[in-house]
């Protein structure tokens, strides 16, 4: 039964709204009482998507190689390989310092193992970019926080935003603790390094 049917502010601009009672609730809750709670939630969910990066497909199988420090194949259930390039990251070359390592430490963490990878988006390699996890570990963080990789920040904004603010301390810390490839007084930055190869090459 309607209780204190009036005219009120409008739910949306340039709307009035009635208030009464919904059916089944206590005494003073109202349309518009109904209205707001509906708007919070859908302003969540808009908020949820923006900090979130686009819906990821998830892969699963298992690693069959490791190319090197961010580059693994994964065998799925068909028997397909995926070749996925790890997302967020970059592990030093392999004719770079640590370059050897970093496939090493790569190989210990997830050889042989079944894994799940998030990925959403292909480079012009045809590699799959993804999160590997690993029993629910993330490998990708894994390597930056050992120091054999750094945060891959040209890309950050593909992250989700409580990726991007771990693999960035994860890093801070590896630096400040001369963790892995921290060690070297000076170590060039896998993008650099490359650069610097194309321009020998030309």
């Amino acid at each position: 039964m309607m209780s204190g049917l009036v005219f009120t502010m409008p739910i949306l601009p340039g709307v009035a709204s009635l208030r009464f009672n919904l059916p089944g609730t206590a005494p003073g809750f109202f349309l518009e009482d109904a209205a707001e709670m509906l708007y919070r939630l859908i302003g969540t969910l808009l908020l949820a998507l923006v900090i979130s990066p686009a819906w990821a497909d998830i892969l699963a199988g298992k690693v069959v190689a490791v190319a090197d420090g961010d580059t693994i194949t994964v065998l799925d259930n068909t028997k397909v390989q995926h070749k996925i390039r790890l997302a967020g990251i970059d592990a030093p070359e392999r004719k770079q310092p640590f370059g050897q390592r970093a496939k090493e430490q790569l190989s210990d963490l997830v050889f042989g193992k079944t894994v799940q990878v998030e990925t959403d988006k292909v480079d012009r390699y045809g590699r799959q970019i993804g999160k590997v996890l690993i029993d629910g570990r993330d490998a990708n963080l894994a390597m930056v926080t050992a120091g054999m990789a750094w945060h891959y920040k040209k890309y950050q904004t593909e992250q989700a935003t409580s990726d991007r603010l771990l693999y960035a301390s994860a890093e801070e810390d590896a630096r400040a603790g001369r963790v892995g490839l921290w060690r070297e007084p000076a170590p060039v930055a896998p993008w650099d390094w490359r650069r610097g190869e194309r321009q020998a090459g030309q």
